[in-house]
């Protein structure tokens, strides 16, 4: 029987090779003690390995219920495989396998919302986690508020009990636990916002309070928002990963991830109802996350959004292939050399070890994660990953010519055309504003420029300060002129 005619599932983990490491526990005994909302690769490769070791060591009751909030297609790929799932850890010198089981069931919120409330308000899910990406918190991403006009909380507050945001099944969840008397659940936030606790706190506040201002004093005074950082790479999953998958294991997994053998989690150890050994399995649980967060955004996630844009222009389609223009290697330690002086790091931490582990990460041959796919979303991402190193080096009076390309980067491509005329798939939240502005600019760095860095959601008032204005036109003139591959050559060669 050939590994496409068997499918991965708790009848076949009896048959997978030795080499195949797979639940450590009674899977039968475990109970949920998490919901986590956004469901995505990111989520089933690092948060759930963690609890996956939990498991391992005795926590039978926080298993895990995943909500995806709209696309049934990872509920409807991994529940006729009783939810179980392969990480398949890539490096240069190969992959190793892991089933994962500490995934109970799933749900799609879209689906029956009102039962995805119910789930949450369920006294024994004690912590509600979340990968939503950062546009799925309906905020302004300069501010970190609530955005009130955002299609889904217009929807959300009017419609309380079906909701369709994160904020809003939070929110809801929250209300029918206030009403029975129960304690609220941990808010986990797993996503790249800055403050990430403490952002999601204002939203889910914020939200609460537009429904009962009794409902939002009673959040922000009983409910617990840690804040987090989480550290690994996630590429798409191919078919040709599913097929190599198959051939490992000798079953079929429907979707499986890829990821790297690195891994971080830094936890703020805040809880209201309790939490697993997160420490025994390996997560760092501190008082204060926000230096961490900051050394990830502007070390990693500044020079991952650089090596995006200006090596999706370029022509490079993965970030390890960018890599190898020793030029965007080059340009990737810039933006991480010029960061790391507006970083505040407790005693003890290296950061030019930390540094040279990214460049090394981004090389990883083993590892196909597009550019396409980490230039998604920059409207929401560009303030925490390059705005703020930006704004803290000019406080400080020095130069901000690597970070402006980035961002020129980022306009030449939510342009919409590539540098041979073709179009682009921008996807964005944005992407219709920044294509209405881009024709009514055209190709012109002096007129494109000012309008994108005028969109007050993503820059604010910062767009509007004078040396960065003059710096980003002048960056962008230049992609216009020589190409992304010639002005980043001449950008590391100053």
């Amino acid at each position: 029987m050939g590994p496409s005619s068997t499918r991965l599932g708790l009848a076949t983990l009896d048959r997978l090779p030795r080499s195949v490491r797979r639940p450590a526990y009674d899977r039968s005994r475990v109970t949920p003690g998490m919901v986590h909302l956004g469901l995505g690769a990111f989520h089933r490769a690092h948060q759930a390995v963690v609890i996956d070791d939990c498991l391992a060591a005795g926590a039978a009751s926080w298993g895990i219920v995943g909500a995806s909030l709209r696309s049934p297609d990872t509920r409807d790929a991994l529940a006729p495989q009783d939810h179980l799932y392969t990480v398949a850890v890539r490096a240069a010198e190969g992959t190793e396998h892991r089933v994962i089981g500490a995934l109970l069931d799933s749900v799609v919120a879209r689906e029956n919302p009102a039962a995805l409330v119910e789930r949450m308000a369920d006294p024994a899910i004690r912590i509600v986690s979340l990968t939503v990406t950062e546009k799925g918190y309906c905020h302004t991403p300069q501010t970190g508020d609530l955005d009130e006009r955002h299609p889904d909380v217009v929807h959300d507050l009017n419609n309380f009990d079906a909701p369709r945001s994160a904020p809003g099944f939070i929110v809801a969840a929250l209300a029918r636990r206030r009403a029975m008397g129960a304690l609220p659940f941990t808010v986990m936030c797993c996503d790249n916002l800055a403050a990430n606790g403490h952002t999601v706190q204002r939203i889910v506040t914020q939200f609460a309070a537009l429904r009962s201002r009794d409902l939002g004093k009673w959040i922000a005074d009983n409910a617990a928002f840690p804040s987090t950082m989480v550290d690994r790479i996630v590429p798409e999953t191919t078919d040709g990963d599913r097929d190599a998958v198959a051939n490992a294991l000798g079953s079929r997994d429907a979707w499986p991830v890829m990821t790297e053998p690195f891994t971080q989690w830094v936890v703020e150890d805040r809880f209201t109802a309790g939490r697993p050994d997160l420490a025994a399995a390996g997560v760092e649980l501190v008082t204060d996350v926000k230096p961490f967060e900051l050394m990830k955004l502007r070390l990693l996630n500044a020079s991952h959004s650089a090596l995006a844009y200006l090596g999706y222009l370029s022509g490079y389609e993965t970030i390890a292939d960018t890599m190898r223009d020793p030029h965007f290697a080059r340009l990737a330690a810039q933006v991480m050399e010029d960061a790391a002086v507006t970083l505040t790091m407790p005693a003890g931490t290296d950061l030019a070890a930390y540094r040279a582990s990214l460049l090394e990460r981004f090389a990883n041959p083993a590892l196909h994660h597009r550019t396409w796919q980490i230039a998604m979303d920059g409207s929401q991402k560009l303030p925490q990953r390059l705005l703020g190193a930006m704004q803290d080096r000019l406080a400080r009076g020095l130069p901000i010519a690597t970070h402006a390309l980035a961002v020129a980067g980022w306009m030449r491509y939510v342009s919409g055309l590539d540098e041979q005329g073709r179009a682009i798939d921008v996807r964005d939240p944005l992407a219709a504003e920044f294509a209405a502005l881009a024709r009514e600019a055209g190709p012109v760095a002096e007129r494109l420029a000012p309008a994108l860095l005028g969109v007050q959601t993503v820059f604010g008032p910062l767009g509007s300060e004078p040396r960065l204005r003059e710096a980003v036109t002048t960056a962008l003139a230049c992609l216009y002129r020589d190409g992304a591959r010639r002005a980043v050559e001449t950008l590391v060669s100053a």
